[in-house]
Parts: C-alpha cells; sequence; structure tokens
C-alpha cells in the first residue's frame, strides 16, 4: 500500500490519490518497435541488429530493517527470525508466504552483457556491497548504454523490486524512467525491456512456463546448485559467493533462451545463433571458475553442442516453424 512504502521510505503518509498511476496501452507501439518489420524472403539480418543487451536477474532476501519498521517488532529479532515471521504472517492473510515485491532486499544483480566488444556474465560489486550500491551499478549501465533489458520474469518481479527498492534509496536513473516513443522501458508494448516469459506466454499467467523446465526442455542447463526459494538460507548461512553464482548461472540461462528466441523470430540466422552460443560458451571456459565448469559440464551432458541442434530450431531458422 501506498502508507507501507511511506514508512519504508521514511516520509509521512500522503493522500492515497497522490499514488495512483493511469496507464495506457501501447499495442501499437509495440507492434511497430518490437515486432519490426519481417520478411519471407531472406530478410534476417545475420546477427544482433542494436547492442548492447543486457540480460538481468535479481537475488533477494525478506528486508529485514524494513519489517521491523513497518511492524515495530522489536531490534533483538534476528534477521532471519523476521523474515519467518513475516512470511508465516503473509501465508495466514494470502495462502502464500512469498513476500511482496516492495519487502524484497536486493543481495545479487547478475548481468549477462552482449555488446560490440563481445560477451561477459558478472554479479554486479561485491558480495558485501550494500543494496544501494548494486543498484547504483546496475542503473550506471542503463544510463551509459540504454541497453535492450531482457528478464525472466522481470515484468511480474525484478522490475517493480528495482522500482520500489531505488525509490526506498532515492537512486536516480532518468534514462530508465524516460517513457518516449525511442527508449521505453516502463511500457509492457515496447521493446526497451523484453519480458520472455510474458513473451512467449502471450501476457497469459496460466500459460508462463518456468525457466530451470524450458531452459532444459531448450537443452540448456538450467539451474544449478540451488533456486530461488534457497537463497534466503544460502544468504543467511554465509554462502553469499553460492548466491551470485547461482545468480549469474541463472541469468545465462535466460541470455541463451533469448538467442534462441531471436532465432525464431528470424533476427539471428542459423550461423549467427551458432556463433552466439560459441561465444557464450568461450566466455565462460575463459572464466574457469567452478560453477562456470559445472554449468558447461552440464550443457555438454544435454548434447546440445555448438555445431548441433534440435530439429525444430533448425525448421525454425528456415522460417517454416509453423509447420511443426
Amino acid at each position: 500500500s501506498c502508507e507501507m512504502l511511506g514508512k519504508l521510505c521514511r516520509v509521512p503518509f500522503a493522500r492515497r490519490s497522490a499514488c495512483h498511476v493511469s496507464t495506457v496501452s501501447r499495442a501499437w507501439d509495440f507492434a511497430k518497435s518490437f515486432l519490426g518489420q519481417s520478411s519471407h524472403d531472406g530478410g534476417r539480418t545475420s546477427r544482433f541488429s542494436e547492442l548492447p543487451i543486457v540480460a538481468f536477474d535479481l537475488e533477494t532476501v525478506p528486508d529485514a530493517a524494513g519489517i521491523r519498521r513497518l511492524h515495530k517488532w522489536a531490534e533483538g529479532m534476528s534477521d532471519s527470525a523476521v523474515g519467518d515471521k513475516a512470511a508465516e504472517l503473509r501465508k495466514q492473510a494470502t495462502g502464500n508466504d512469498f513476500l511482496p515485491t516492495h519487502l524484497h532486499r536486493i543481495v545479487a544483480i547478475g548481468c549477462a552483457i552482449r555488446s560490440d566488444g563481445g560477451f561477459h556474465v558478472e554479479a554486479l560489486g561485491s558480495a558485501e556491497d550494500p543494496e544501494e550500491e548494486l543498484l547504483r551499478k546496475f542503473f550506471e549501465i542503463v544510463e551509459r548504454d540504454a541497453p535492450i533489458l531482457v528478464s525472466w520474469n522481470g515484468a511480474g518481479f525484478d522490475l517493480p523490486v528495482l522500482n520500489y527498492r531505488t525509490l526506498i534509496h532515492g537512486v536516480s536513473s532518468p534514462r530508465f524512467w524516460d517513457t518516449s516513443e525511442s527508449a521505453n522501458y516502463m511500457s509492457r508494448y515496447h521493446s526497451r525491456h523484453v519480458d520472455l516469459r510474458e513473451v512467449l506466454s502471450k501476457y497469459n499467467p496460466r500459460a508462463a512456463a518456468p525457466l530451470d523446465e524450458l531452459s532444459k526442455l531448450c537443452k540448456f542447463p538450467g539451474k544449478l546448485g540451488m533456486d530461488g526459494s534457497q537463497v534466503k538460507k544460502a544468504w543467511e548461512s554465509g554462502r553469499a559467493d553460492a548466491v551470485r553464482a547461482y545468480c549469474e548461472t541463472d541469468v545465462t540461462n535466460t541470455w541463451l533462451l533469448y538467442c534462441r528466441f531471436q532465432l525464431l523470430r528470424g533476427k539471428l540466422s542459423h550461423s549467427a545463433y551458432e556463433e552466439e552460443l560459441s561465444l557464450v560458451r568461450e566466455s565462460l571456459i575463459s572464466n574457469g571458475s567452478a560453477h562456470w565448469n559445472e554449468y558447461l559440464a552440464a550443457w555438454d551432458k544435454t548434447k546440445q553442442v555448438v555445431h548441433g541442434y534440435d530439429s525444430f530450431a533448425k525448421m525454425a531458422s528456415r522460417g517454416i516453424a509453423g509447420a511443426a
């Protein structure tokens, strides 16, 4: 609610009407900017037509300090106990213990970055950085490069969390909030932010697929080591590096699915798609970290080697996926 956000930001409660935001459909703009002009006569580009592109993913834990402030709970209660109690109250109220987006504190932001200089993956900053610093590092990328942002369920979770946490910390990003026709991260029907889960499910929550399952069905590694439900326990037990590694592998899954999606759309030729996968593998191999070795081993087990693709991908690259 507006009152709860006011307390988290430590400002007086304002009139409810002042917090309402009107929304306008941009379906026609989406058709122009996202789908673009298609052609059946070989009008595909051989590689990405616009760079940089940043696939991103958040890992979060309950905002214990904020929850204490809202509920006036004792300062002596541990962060873990605060999170558990808040989840219990949430479950009693809604039947689900998943906290609302404004009560999530960001502990890791993973970015898979494709630029003119190549491809690399990183969890921004360090495990010791406060949330505000992680937010600043992410929006520095947005301000400097104006990238296309790619997510899996970003519209449903990651972007609302980013919005609320920047509001709480007062982190500015004029370019991110620009709603002009040429660069609009806010509208569902613009292409500056592509939520793959939304697009592939036709904006139907009942048709939404889990990232892990779809990654594995596409013969990519999927989740390794943990899933989102285990992040809180891992973080509290001091396994910050494991959480950051998990975030990096998860966002790589998102990037690989985005490459496959652009193949289906005809925005990447089959050879360009091969090159993009090779680029990812070469980057991970050169890194040499244990979690990337595990990821590459899992990828190899799927038999999705660089020069071998399933028949559906081959059909899609020839523009005849509709016949499947």
